[in-house]
């Protein structure tokens, strides 16, 4: 049996990259801050052993790990990130302190001789983009936040490291993702928790072109990328298509209660509003075979079923 490390484990990529790895008759260690509010979100399975260790203490996991006789991994997903909401999105002491994280993480992965290194990016690494353009592994990146600065510096120095350490470097640009255990801030959370109590969800006018991706989608895609990529590449992670958001929210409301009134334009859209944003997913394509399974009706179907379990709704 292979076995893989998942940091920030408690989160929606890194819960659903879990469950694909479970399915592929991986182990799978997972690494959560100690006394997270959230270790319930992690699958129970006899292969998943939860290892409580903060971010900034992420280089004591192969001393942690020899204490239970291991020694190895395969693949290393690092998802653990802090500061991406809010004011400390620019907090850039926190930024700097998830660079160094990102580093040690990598020797890490070096130290346990995995094959691969897997680091999860953001679409904040470009910056502004001009609309139409779409997100390519070659796009030049202009980060305007503390966060998109520092996943890009993030990307630039794991790849250098995991050079100089002989350990195969993927990085993974996310666009939009969206299903269980994602934040509830978020367009789709925020929609479906209003929608289900019956509330009227208000919004833009939707016009803005956006490429959503399903959390399962995305986790084929990381390990796909983990186990086939090429060394040093950058893989925007979305379906690479492109609907208004005006349909997306559409989509929600039909899941929850066709007859349920929308507020669309009862929002003003925000200074600098990006109106165009979709993955340029062709090289992911060509090196490992990727494709979405699941169209965003079908990911809203179970994420909406998936949040009244949750909430008892």
């Amino acid at each position: 049996m292979k076995r893989a490390i998942v940091t920030g484990s408690t989160g929606m990529l890194a819960v659903a990259t879990i469950e694909y790895l479970l399915k592929q008759d991986y182990e799978v260690i997972a690494v959560a801050r100690p006394g997270s509010a959230r270790l319930m979100n992690i699958p129970e399975d006899d292969r998943v052993s939860i290892v409580e260790l903060d971010l900034k203490e992420i280089s004591e996991l192969p001393q942690v790990l020899e204490t239970s006789g291991v020694d190895s991994a395969d693949l290393f997903f690092h998802f653990s990130w802090d500061g991406t909401h809010g004011s400390s999105r620019d907090d850039c002491d926190l930024q700097l302190q998830n660079i160094n994280s990102a580093l040690d993480a990598v020797r890490v992965a070096a130290a346990l001789k995995c094959e691969a290194f897997l680091g999860a990016g953001s679409q904040a690494e470009c910056g502004q983009l001009n609309d139409g353009v779409k997100v390519a592994p070659d796009t030049a990146c202009f980060p305007v936040t503390g966060y998109g600065i520092g996943k890009l510096c993030a990307c630039q120095m794991t790849r250098l490291e995991a050079k100089k350490l002989g350990i195969r470097h993927v990085w993974c640009r996310i666009l939009s993702v969206y299903g269980p255990y994602d934040g509830a801030h978020t367009m789709v959370m925020s929609g479906i928790g209003l929608m289900l109590e019956g509330k009227k969800a208000s919004y833009t006018k939707g016009e803005q072109m956006w490429d959503y991706l399903y959390c399962k989608d995305a986790a084929k895609a990381f390990f796909l990328a983990a186990t086939k990529g090429k060394d040093g590449a950058v893989y925007p992670i979305g379906s690479g298509k492109v609907r208004p958001l005006k349909e997306y929210i559409e989509a929600i409301r039909n899941a929850i209660d066709p007859k349920l009134p929308i507020g669309f334009g009862e929002v003003d859209y925000y200074p600098g509003q990006v109106m165009y944003l979709c993955a340029d997913t062709t090289a992911l394509e060509e090196d490992t075979g990727f494709a979405p399974d699941y169209t965003f009706e079908q990911g809203i179907e179970e994420t909406v079923e998936w949040y009244r379990e949750e909430f008892s709704l």
